[in-house]
């Protein structure tokens, strides 16, 4: 376990209530289900850039195998060991994934939700896209899921803050998120949670956005083929105003 590992706070904010933000729903199902079918050798094992608490890890490892999953917070790994308590083949790492080197080689490496952009130079998300090329096998595959850029920018509809609410299906609840555009294509955003007996919870997380292409020009850096983009795990095309796009790359 490494012990140098730069942490940004992110599962100390978010500790207690980090699956309240991100539930597990159709949308993780449609996530598993699609790394499920892009996996182009699960017996050489599955790789996770930013496990958190194990919302993809866990089914993923169900239906595929054993997962290791490499995460920068404590509290998000300690999270992920009390759901495994139930089940699940998932190895958590406290590791920093633009440095983080393991002698095993694995048929798939992926990140989602966003875990790219929670790197906020170029210079550091181009490390961790290295980091996963140099971890996977010939014919292995790279898939990142991240916030789409221009659909970020549509949604502040020229304005530099918005603010924007997103109910959830019980009565009393939702995520109210406070966004702000930084120079330097930072994304600033301080969601509030409203739960259903009337308390709230308040975090805060700093990314920066990202394009297709600009995720293109990592993997050809580190000496992978872009091979699809997508606004949907079920392989739908990628469009500018998706929220999220996913890229799928291949080591030759």
């Amino acid at each position: 376990m490494k012990t140098d590992v730069e942490d940004i706070g992110y599962g100390r904010q978010f500790e207690g209530w980090y699956d309240r933000l991100l539930p597990d729903d159709r949308f993780t199902a449609e996530a598993v289900k699609g790394l499920q079918a892009r996996h182009p050798a699960p017996e050489a094992g599955t790789l996770e850039f930013g496990v958190g608490t194990g919302r993809i890890a866990i089914p993923l490892s169900q239906s595929a195998g054993h997962v290791t999953g490499v995460d920068s917070s404590p509290e998000m790994l300690d999270a992920l060991r009390v759901k495994l308590k139930d089940g699940g083949d998932v190895t958590p790492v406290h590791g920093d994934i633009r440095s983080y080197t393991s002698e095993s080689r694995y048929g798939m490496v992926y990140s989602v939700c966003a875990t790219l952009s929670c790197l906020t130079t170029p210079e550091d998300q181009q490390r961790a896209v290295q980091r996963a090329a140099d971890l996977l096998i010939p014919g292995g595959r790279l898939v990142i899921e991240t916030h789409n850029k221009p659909a970020i920018l549509d949604l502040h509809e020229g304005r530099t803050r918005t603010t924007y609410f997103v109910p959830y299906p019980e009565p009393g609840t939702g995520v109210q998120t406070h966004s702000t555009l930084l120079d330097g294509g930072l994304w600033q955003c301080s969601h509030i949670l409203y739960q259903a007996d009337g308390t709230t919870r308040v975090g805060n997380e700093l990314t920066r956005l990202t394009t297709p292409d600009d995720v293109d020009d990592y993997a050809r850096a580190a000496g992978l083929e872009p091979e699809a983009r997508m606004s949907r795990w079920d392989g739908t095309p990628y469009s500018e105003g998706a929220p999220l796009f996913m890229c799928c790359y291949v080591k030759p």
